[in-house]
């Protein structure tokens, strides 16, 4: 019996600064997968731009998300761990230790932007396709990369697809926030109305932390605002099931906190397998117009229903806020560098408006109406500002719908791209 895939592991050395390729290195791991009926074939080239920031690529398994099996039908896919995940000389709590300084650990990371994926990629393709542009599949955040690609070598693409990741191209960290809390306050509420049992529940849990030191496994206090980050969940389609369920087995009989539940929220808020995420989540809004701030927390005070004290309590969703990086133990050795980047002003841009106005490389993007992590609203308007982009707006999926879709989204925009749709 043959196996599911056919792969081959590659291993790239890139400039950890593209502009000083004399200077240090990094390792770049990427995946090349194939139908191992057509492994020998020569098939087009799909990259796979993973969300997050921070998230490495999926790997094949069972388990695999639909729009694998879509796309082997007719490409050979690379699943790139992008610079600082998985295998690709990754950033993590115990690396961020060595640096020196504050300032050295800042300049390094400086480096995992958008910009430095894009040129990262550029080395790739030339190894592995010569001169032939790829096709690029962007989730999320991947997304963002891939108007970055398309804004500094476009060349290098034959066609992309988008699945929730339509950035604003000059949007603010502030203006994004200021469209966020709406939409996550709305997004809780909802889980309120479908569990109404989980408002009183959460309100319960919360006092008892704001009461007791309480202590998850790994030694980190379990604070009220740490669990109201359990909210980063619900803008997934099992996100509502997760967080409820969570929530089902979160007290004892005792009335104390149950083991199980302790165990799960340390998983879910630690940053253990991705701090990136945590650590680079504003600078993907840093394009020179000012510091991002901490915008998140700044903007926490325009919306008083998020309060601590308020009825209901709500919960949180994509924010990062400074007292992570002092409370939780996967974040500490990043906490003075996250200061630093949050305060830097001079962040180049990610996306060139006019080369994007006259972009030729088909662009077929799915945007989804209630997407609580990217709002929809800006990411109409990005799709107006660029050229050969043609976008598919719809509620049936969630932000994970190219993988719980079964295919049926890649094919989708494939066809959009080609222009059978």
């Amino acid at each position: 019996m043959n196996p599911a895939y056919a792969t081959v592991d590659h291993t790239f050395t890139v400039p950890l600064d593209h502009a000083a390729p004399d200077g240090p290195t990094i390792e770049i791991f990427a995946r090349e997968v194939a139908d191992p009926a057509r492994a020998g074939e020569e098939l087009p080239w799909l990259l796979y731009l993973q969300g997050g920031p921070g998230g490495k690529s999926p790997r094949p398994s069972a388990g695999s998300p639909g729009w694998l099996a879509q796309a082997l039908k007719t490409h050979r896919v690379l699943l790139l761990d992008q610079r600082g995940t998985g295998r690709s000389t990754p950033v993590t709590a115990r690396s961020a230790a060595r640096f020196a300084s504050p300032e050295a650990l800042a300049g390094h990371l400086a480096h995992f932007r958008a910009d430095a994926i894009v040129a990262d990629a550029e080395l790739i393709r030339r190894e592995l396709c010569g001169d032939a542009p790829w096709e690029t599949l962007g989730q999320s955040y991947g997304g963002f990369i891939t108007l970055t690609y398309l804004s500094q070598a476009p060349e290098g693409l034959r066609a992309c697809y988008v699945t929730g990741g339509l950035p604003g191209l000059t949007a603010t960290a502030d203006d994004v926030y200021a469209r966020t809390y709406p939409r996550v306050r709305d997004r809780v509420l909802d889980l309120y109305a479908r569990y109404p049992e989980d408002a009183p529940r959460l309100r319960k849990i919360a006092d008892l932390l704001a009461a007791d030191d309480i202590r998850l496994p790994n030694g980190d206090r379990l604070t009220p605002h740490r669990l109201r980050t359990l909210g980063l969940a619900l803008g997934m389609g099992d996100g509502f099931e997760r967080v409820h369920w969570l929530l089902d087995e979160a007290l004892g009989d005792d009335g104390e906190l149950s083991d199980t539940f302790l165990h799960q929220v340390t998983t879910l808020t630690g940053f253990t397998e991705n701090p990136l995420f945590a650590v680079m989540q504003e600078s993907l809004y840093g394009q020179g117009a000012g510091p991002t701030g901490w915008a998140a927390a700044r903007a926490l005070a325009d919306f008083p229903e998020f309060a601590e004290d308020a009825d209901p309590l709500l919960l949180t969703g994509e924010m990062m806020y400074p007292w992570m990086f002092r409370e939780i133990a996967g974040l500490r050795p990043f906490a003075e560098a996250a200061d630093l980047l949050a305060a830097r002003t001079d962040w180049p841009p990610l996306y060139d408006p006019t080369r994007l106005a006259a972009n030729e490389v088909p662009l077929a993007a799915i945007v989804y109406h209630d997407d609580m992590y990217v709002d929809a609203g800006i990411s109409l308007a990005t799709a107006r500002r660029i050229g050969a982009t043609r976008v598919w707006v719809t509620n049936e999926w969630e932000h994970d719908g190219v993988a719980v879709s079964g295919g049926r989204v890649l094919a989708r925009l494939m066809d959009l791209a080609a222009g059978r749709a």
